[in-house]
């Protein structure tokens, strides 16, 4: 495992659980308003882990009863190799574990499925298919996001889809598509996008038409509340 950063206590990352968070290296995605930019770009600069997976084992070992749970995000977790052993591992210690995902690979969210590993999962929706080459690097199959988010509605013990609102990747038309694709699910968040911190691309911020209002998001609500269960906004 690549792991570019390690978070001993978390209250807010894993529902109904005290959680540790594992940070993955590398993603294959280029979102200019991404929140954990050398994350991201990890591998692109040949880095290695920056945490021994020892150390974190030795110390969710000594935290067990305190602990429940493990959040696992990055980057990407699903570009790990060694992810389902990873998660195996954990799981033999008596935590549950959360994993957050952009939906890139479905073929290792439905291993990480039938192996029943995952106990909460959390997909990004970064925009509608059409416009998903406005993040993803090289050539991609769009369909595997759709494939992802049947797969997560059909499979996933619980869940969570969640979009980042910022433009040029979300309107009011985009998100009557993504609407339309995560019909039925059980919860979707709005997050939105803060100009407060560090990100990909720093010049991102520097354009106020980029960030939606209070009252936008809203608009953007109204759109996806009748075709989720629950929906919320952060």
């Amino acid at each position: 495992m690549r792991i570019g950063g390690f978070q001993k206590n978390s209250l807010i990352d894993f529902p109904g659980n005290i959680t540790s968070v594992v940070f993955t290296s590398g993603c294959n995605f280029i979102c200019p308003y991404c929140h954990n930019p050398d994350l991201a770009a990890g591998p692109v600069q040949g880095a290695g882990s920056l945490h021994d997976t020892d150390t974190i084992f030795s110390f969710l070992e000594k935290r067990r009863g305190q602990l429940t749970g493990v959040t696992i995000t990055g980057g990407e977790p699903t570009l790990q190799p060694d992810l389902i052993e990873f998660c195996q591992k954990i799981q033999r210690m008596g935590y549950k574990i959360k994993l957050d995902t952009n939906g890139t690979r479905p073929h290792i969210l439905a291993d990480l499925f039938d192996k029943k590993l995952i106990d909460y999962l959390a997909m990004d929706i970064k925009t509608s298919l059409a416009n998903y080459p406005l993040v993803i690097k090289g050539n991609f199959d769009v369909k595997k996001i759709a494939e992802s988010i049947e797969l997560i509605k059909k499979t996933a013990p619980a869940y969570e889809f969640r979009t980042t609102c910022a433009r040029p990747f979300i309107s009011l038309a985009i998100m009557e598509d993504i609407a339309q694709m995560i019909s039925g699910a059980q919860r979707y968040v709005l997050q939105k996008c803060s100009r407060n911190i560090q990100v990909l691309d720093p010049d991102f911020l520097k354009e106020d038409h980029h960030f939606f209002s209070t009252k936008e998001m809203q608009a953007l609500e109204d759109i996806v509340r009748d075709k989720v269960l629950t929906v919320a906004m952060r």
